[in-house]
């Protein structure tokens, strides 16, 4: 089992939600946040005043899946989420050593 963690615009949130259920994944959680990467923020105009935006907006997916369905996974988000321009995002891929679901009481590629 695999741990995925996309860190991706916003606005493509929509786009990358219709390319996992297209693949037949089911489930994901989505967190707001912000950070900076190569983009290292921008400048905005607030009455009058320019001021330093550092950290930006960007939504964070985790995923947690069988391990033979990473690659369709990575798939539909990259081609979901790229726009070709600096600041699409990044796919961090970790072990998953167990998963429960609570309900059930089932473990690992069952709780999935």
């Amino acid at each position: 089992m695999k741990l995925v963690s996309a860190i991706i615009k916003p606005f493509k949130l929509d786009d990358v939600r219709e390319a996992i259920a297209g693949v037949g994944i089911e489930g994901m959680t989505v967190t707001e946040v912000k950070g900076f990467g190569r983009q290292k923020g921008h400048t905005e105009l607030y009455r009058g005043a320019e001021y330093q935006v550092d950290f930006l907006p960007k939504v964070k997916l985790e995923i947690a899946i069988k391990t033979e369905r990473l690659e369709l996974l990575i798939e539909a988000i990259t081609g979901a989420a790229r726009t070709g321009k600096i600041g699409d995002g990044k796919i961090f891929i970790t072990d998953l050593e167990q998963a429960i679901r609570i309900r059930t009481g089932e473990f690992d590629n069952d709780a999935l």
